[in-house]
């Protein structure tokens, strides 16, 4: 997939006010500190389209961007921010949960995961909660380029492992690296398949 446009349409902390469209939606999140934004620029090869920070936390809002005017790219808060209050974590929840539970065009989620990082309770806690809902999910592995090959796959590898203790099929996955554009292609490749069989349907 060659992306000739990518352009912002809004951000929304209610999903009622998120754009009236039967296009479908591919929604990103993760962690903060996950490196989404960098993911999304890479993907669209826009430096400054979604908005990187060194702070975590910096994407409160739900964030429509429109891809060659076929499919939505969308941008929705981290989570996992130690520093965040109780209250702003109970609202990210219920603003999250609302958009996957109500956006009938929502193609699927790629939930970005930490591979340096051993299995995280949070990631975790938030695939329950995909299974749970019914929403289909693919796992995004990032920070790929900040180790070495081999403790990618031992990570990689723990994570199925532990995934595989409550769930009888793994979900798809892919490896990336912002800064070295590893896993653009196959990601863009799966969004194109999805929407070619999106359209069958």
């Amino acid at each position: 997939m060659v992306i000739k446009e990518a352009k912002f349409i809004s951000s929304n902390t209610e999903v009622a006010k998120c754009p009236e469209t039967k296009l479908p939606e591919y929604a990103f999140i993760g962690r903060s500190n996950v490196g989404k934004s960098s993911l999304i620029n890479m993907l669209t090869e826009r430096t400054k389209l979604a908005k990187t920070s060194s702070l975590p936390g910096k994407t409160q809002l739900i964030n429509h961007f429109l891809i060659n005017d076929s499919w939505y790219l969308v941008d929705l808060p981290g989570y996992g921010w130690a520093r965040v209050s109780q209250t702003s974590r109970e609202k990210w929840s219920k603003m999250v949960k609302a958009y996957l539970g109500k956006r009938e065009n929502l193609a699927c989620v790629f939930l970005l995961i930490d591979s340096r990082l051993e299995p995280q309770k949070t990631d975790l806690e938030f695939i329950q909660v995909l299974g749970e809902m019914g929403v289909p999910f693919v796992l995004v592995f990032t920070k790929t380029d900040k180790q070495s090959v081999q403790k990618t796959q031992m990570n990689i590898a723990t994570f199925k492992r532990t995934l595989l203790q409550t769930w009888e099929e793994l979900p798809r996955l892919f490896i990336t690296s912002s800064t070295e554009k590893k896993g653009r292609d196959e990601i863009l490749d799966f969004i194109a398949e999805t929407n070619e069989e999106l359209l069958k349907n």
